[in-house]
């Protein structure tokens, strides 16, 4: 099962996460954050807020969202190439 271990908050909406299996990938997640829960997201202040969950393995906000590792794990099923999700090293 994957999970995420480490979450490092970059520029705009952007994470750089580590996961359990020594993957490391930066995410942008400014065209992710649409429905209720993840409105109060889009504003940077509270986007920064996000924090590791170590029980879930994932990240989550003050008001409860998150999101699954796997989703995370998989860049959102980015296009090839698409450098808004690009793996590291």
């Amino acid at each position: 099962m994957v999970r995420v271990i480490e979450v490092k908050v970059l520029d705009g909406y952007r994470l750089q996460l580590a996961f359990n299996d020594g993957t490391r990938r930066v995410v942008d997640l400014a065209n992710e954050l649409s429905g209720p829960v993840f409105e109060p997201l889009q504003e940077l202040s509270f986007f920064r807020q996000v924090r590791l969950d170590a029980e879930l393995g994932t990240i989550v906000w003050p008001n409860g969202a998150d999101i699954a590792p796997e989703a995370l794990h998989a860049g959102f099923r980015e296009e090839p190439g698409d450098p808004r999700h690009a793996a590291i090293g």
